[in-house]
């Protein structure tokens, strides 16, 4: 399974994210800087972080704790 977490440098959020998602995800995932494409500040840009499944395209935005990352993640294993 691969997951994104989608932020930016220099948001506190995004670390909170981060601890909580690697804690949910034993092989981690691919933080994505917002600030490297336009077409990601345009999309997350107020909604950071974000945690992305590409297969299905689901989204979880934050503010959000280990038991819901937890639930997003057994949805989209299942799929």
């Amino acid at each position: 399974m691969h997951l994104i977490l989608f932020g930016t440098s220099g948001c506190h959020l995004c670390e909170q994210a981060e601890i909580i998602v690697n804690a949910c995800v034993p092989d981690g995932v691919e933080t994505v800087d917002i600030a490297e494409q336009e077409q990601w500040q345009e999309q997350y840009a107020i909604r950071i972080p974000v945690l992305y499944d590409p297969v299905t395209k689901q989204e979880l935005g934050w503010p959000f704790d280990l038991a819901e990352v937890e639930d997003f993640v057994g949805r989209v294993a299942r799929i």
